[in-house]
């Protein structure tokens, strides 16, 4: 017995160490200016550090008949990667969810408006010529309105980026297929461009289009928008070219941002979305951690005075428990949020009525008259099992949970299964070995 008890001792004292040192420290250190000095190793969820919550769908009426679903999602799951990682956001999620669905999470993130525009920007950049012939008063009715039947087949009427409307030949010459690079610069009037580089197979067909129509213009389209119809002066070589639009800096930054990323394989719809404000993270962390020192001291309180020594036993067993948890979700890379916050409690309270459970079972055999020896081992074997029966059950609901929910259910999920499991092993490991060394005493404080 004494074998057991310090093996179960060392394996404990291993265990503080190695969680101590996985979670220090377990959220962010900043100075007195607000900035991070060290990062956490618990990372926080939307609706603790504020950021944006994001339900894309592919648009499948839009999509390509050559492009398969799966593969349009993969390469959308590819693209927003690249696009939200040129953003700078500290891991973001960015996840599947069904046969057509996205899920993106961008916790901390500080300007919601600008990453939408960039997430949910398809980037299809195609050149085309002016249509120089036909006019848009030919195509219109006397209100102005634009008629179907009275454009031809050969040609388009797209909006430009100020809105007005220009006539466009629907022969595609070059897409963003061909591109290979697209950075900011500085126009000739100081005015933000975006400077672009072709492939060399793009380059050669750039090349012989401008040389075949000098004099002509070329739109340059991004997602159906004419962003400029410059005038070709002269046969353009080399495969670079210049995107003009009234740009400002950042407009251009972005726009060169999901140049480089490339083009979705098919539109997306935003069908949920939802931003949580860092004011909002800040408080219900504040609460929360108000609400689990308020219930730990109380539980706490509650068993040293109710249970005495033992209730010190079960109190070390919780903190144990506390502890583990949270090295486990820092090593797994889990994202605590509010509702995992509630697991983690939830789990608390199950240790501590497994505990409660214990200590009656070997008040009852004290009772009967039974020695301190006898009465410690009847109380954890009669109530193991039924200890057991209600940790399983609960464990079956975390995995079910954990399968189907999705976002903060999963988190539940997580803290739930893993406090459980964790629970399991301090009421029976743990504070067992602790009472094996008091079976010899002529008095028991329970």
């Amino acid at each position: 017995m004494q074998r057991n008890i310090h093996i179960v001792g060392i394996i404990t004292v291993i265990l503080i160490a190695l969680s101590i040192w996985k979670i220090y420290p377990p959220f962010d250190i900043k100075d007195s200016e607000g900035s991070v000095i060290e990062k956490g190793k618990i990372k926080l969820g939307l609706d603790l550090q504020g950021g944006m919550y994001l339900k894309l769908a592919i648009d499948t009426d839009s999509m390509p008949k050559e492009i398969k679903l799966e593969e349009a999602v993969a390469r959308a799951l590819e693209i927003l990667r690249n696009r939200i990682d040129a953003l700078g956001v500290a891991e973001p999620i960015i996840q599947p969810e069904g046969d057509r669905n996205i899920v993106v999470q961008l916790p901390g993130i500080k300007d919601p408006d600008r990453a939408l525009n960039i997430i949910g920007k398809t980037a299809l950049l195609q050149f085309k010529l002016v249509d120089e012939i036909h006019k848009i008063s030919d195509m219109t009715d006397s209100q102005g309105n634009t008629v179907a039947s009275k454009i031809p087949e050969e040609v388009m009427i797209l909006n430009t980026k100020e809105g007005e409307r220009m006539v466009i030949e629907k022969k595609e010459i070059l897409t963003g297929a061909d591109l290979v690079d697209a950075k900011v610069q500085m126009g000739q009037y100081g005015m933000p461009v975006v400077g672009f580089k072709l492939s060399p197979k793009g380059g050669k067909i750039f090349a012989e289009v401008t040389g075949d129509n000098v004099g002509r213009r070329l739109a340059i389209i991004l997602d159906d928008r004419v962003y400029s119809a410059p005038v070709i002066r002269t046969r353009i070589s080399g495969g670079e070219g210049i995107i003009e639009g009234n740009f400002s800096l950042e407009e251009a930054r972005d726009l060169a941002l999901v140049l480089r990323a490339g083009a979705l394989p098919a539109p997306v719809k935003i069908i949920n979305k939802y931003i949580v404000g860092a004011s909002l993270g800040a408080d219900s962390i504040e609460k929360g951690k108000m609400a689990t020192i308020i219930g730990g001291i109380l539980v706490v309180l509650f068993m040293v005075i109710y249970y005495r020594i033992s209730g010190l036993i079960a109190d070390f067993a919780l903190f144990l428990n506390f502890l583990f948890v949270l090295a486990i979700l820092a090593s797994l890379n889990a994202t605590l949020t509010l509702p995992g916050i509630a697991g983690l409690v939830l789990t608390l309270g199950m240790a501590v009525d497994a505990n409660v459970l214990i200590f009656e079972r070997i008040r009852e055999e004290l009772r009967t008259g039974k020695t301190i020896r006898a009465s410690i081992d009847a109380g954890y074997n009669r109530a193991l099992w039924t200890i057991i029966d209600s940790h399983v059950t609960s464990l079956i609901t975390a995995a079910i949970l954990f399968q189907f929910g999705t976002g903060p259910i999963r988190g539940f999920a997580v803290t739930l299964f893993w406090g459980i499991v964790v629970s399991l092993f301090t009421s029976f490991f743990v504070t067992k070995a602790i009472f094996d060394l008091r079976k010899q005493y002529n008095k028991l404080s329970i």
